[in-house]
């Protein structure tokens, strides 16, 4: 078995190649990616079951169709993201000159999977990667082992081999890889890891980006169909047991409206999941006995009232939905992403308490505002910050393509999905083609310096909105004499300085002065 560092070294001779800078190569591959997750959906869903107890709806909604809708987006608009973009603000002095922007694949990458979505947290930075024309490297979780086996199996059978390789291991093997150098570290999880990537990740300058997470709020206010903000807020909030990172967190909201909204969870939860939700085959498991004893732990510290719920246990890693009230900001369980079936409802008094209190903590991975009040929406999209928002419903914003997927702050950095992904795996080279024309124009930057010179430079080179896509006139006074010269639409610099070099060398009292843009004859 090759070591680390030759499964590294074999990626990079290939990269340098050029192997993967064809679009072809790049189409080939999403469409093999393709194959993968359709001919396998079955092993897939079998794998995430073992590992999660995931119900099948929600394996093929989460993991199975989120990665099938980016691969199709992908192979639908690559063409279009390959292309080298041109519409570039150019000044005068620039007209004449052929100026684009290239995206260009970063090298080998590395992406580094979380255990809640085991497959499509490392399948969509994957697609991302390819798409771009890079090598990648992939650590999925060790925590889910059947879904990280199977990814281990099928990579190599449906991918180049030369071109994206899938390393197992633990911390400490993560440790290891991390030792090496790449051209972009792409990482999902906790934000204590993250503070490990960044310092691992600085001793070679690589750059990184991070997809954490924290306390994502749900803020309900004013007028509301409390039924249907139950229903969205009980789906989001227990989809795969609350494991999610834009899972809502906790609920912010006045008294009354957390007194009407009891009830609707209550009878919610009963249509969801039944009188026992434990029995229910669509209500999942928490990962590991490690993570059901966190979440016991802060339960048992927390000082607020359980409502709803609160049944456990421990030999199959089970927690019912639970919902408290009367939890405060200092509550144990207000003090970190909860990451659980635990949904604390804290009380506000009013709008704008309500976006202190978001403001007050760190910037969360997603926001959620429920009101059928617009304003209400718009006043708190207006006055907070997050990675993601969405009015009216959870997690759901996540799902599109054509949105950018990150946090900011505490919550992560860089962003993905779609054209984003793409734009994360590439550098934009910005290229400039400049003709050795014109050389009458390129004396003025020359020494010996003059003031003169001077200040044609700062007039041709300076941005003047609509001014060079009209006609623009300049008024030239030389030696006493006068002369107006007309800059047509795709004329360029030269004309300006052919007509003005048909004048002697002007005085330091030359004027210039440029009007506003007339129509062209």
């Amino acid at each position: 078995m090759a070591s680390q560092s030759e499964v590294i070294d074999r990626l990079r001779a290939t990269f340098r190649s050029g192997v993967t800078f064809p679009e072809q190569f790049r189409m080939t591959q999403l469409q093999n990616l393709l194959s993968l997750v359709e001919e396998n959906e079955q092993l897939i869903q079998d794998a995430l079951h073992k590992d999660l107890h995931k119900p099948k709806f929600e394996s093929v909604l989460s993991e199975i169709q989120i990665t099938l809708n980016d691969l199709y987006f992908a192979m639908e608009n690559l063409r279009t993201w390959m292309q080298p973009e041109y519409n570039i603000g150019k000044n005068l002095a620039t007209r004449m000159d052929d100026c684009f922007i290239r995206r260009e694949p970063l090298g080998v990458v590395l992406i580094i999977g979380a255990w809640n979505y085991p497959l499509h947290l490392i399948l969509l930075p994957l697609v991302a990667a390819i798409a771009a024309g890079n090598c990648a490297i992939l650590k999925p979780s060790e925590i889910c082992q059947a879904t990280e086996q199977l990814l281990a199996e099928l990579i190599p059978k449906y991918l180049s081999q030369d071109c994206y390789a899938v390393l197992c291991g633990g911390a400490e093997d993560t440790k290891s890889l991390l030792k090496n150098k790449f051209d972009h570290i792409f990482y999902t999880g906790s934000q204590v890891v993250a503070r490990s990537i960044l310092l691992a990740a600085a001793a070679h300058l690589t750059p990184v980006t991070l997809e954490l997470g924290g306390k994502s709020p749900c803020f309900i206010y004013g007028h509301i169909d409390i039924q249907k903000a139950a229903k969205r807020l009980c789906w989001s909030k227990f989809f795969n047991t609350g494991q999610s990172c834009v899972a809502p967190d906790y609920v912010l909201c006045t008294a009354q409206t957390r007194d009407a909204l009891l009830p609707a969870l209550r009878e919610t939860l009963q249509t969801f999941y039944g009188p026992d939700p434990g029995a229910s085959p669509d209500m999942g498991r928490i990962v590991t006995p490690r993570h059901w004893r966190r979440l016991m732990d802060m339960l048992e510290k927390s000082k607020g009232k359980v409502v709803i719920g609160g049944e456990s246990r421990e030999e199959d890693k089970y927690i019912a939905p639970t919902v408290l009230v009367d939890v405060l900001e200092s509550d144990a369980l207000m003090q970190e992403e909860i990451f659980g079936p635990i949904l604390p409802i804290l009380t506000i008094e009013s709008l704008d308490e309500g976006i202190d209190y978001i403001n007050r903590q760190e910037k969360p991975l997603a926001l959620y505002v429920f009101s059928d009040e617009t304003s209400v929406v718009t006043t708190v999209l207006n006055n907070t910050s997050s990675g993601g928002f969405c009015g009216n419903d959870g997690i759901v914003h996540m799902a599109l393509p054509g949105l950018p997927f990150g946090g900011v702050g505490a919550s992560g950095m860089g962003s993905y999905h779609g054209r984003w992904g793409f734009e994360t795996f590439s550098h934009r080279r910005g290229c400039m083609n400049r003709s050795w024309l014109l050389e009458r124009v390129n004396v003025l930057r020359y020494p010996p310096y003059s003031d003169y010179n001077l200040g044609w430079l700062r007039w041709a080179t300076t941005f003047k909105k609509n001014s060079w896509g009209g006609c623009s006139v300049i008024s030239l006074q030389l030696k006493g004499r006068r002369a107006t010269i007309a800059i047509h639409p795709g004329c360029g610099f030269s004309s300006v300085f052919t007509a003005a070099s048909q004048w002697s060398k002007p005085a330091s009292s030359t004027r210039l002065a440029l009007t506003h843009p007339i129509r062209s004859v």
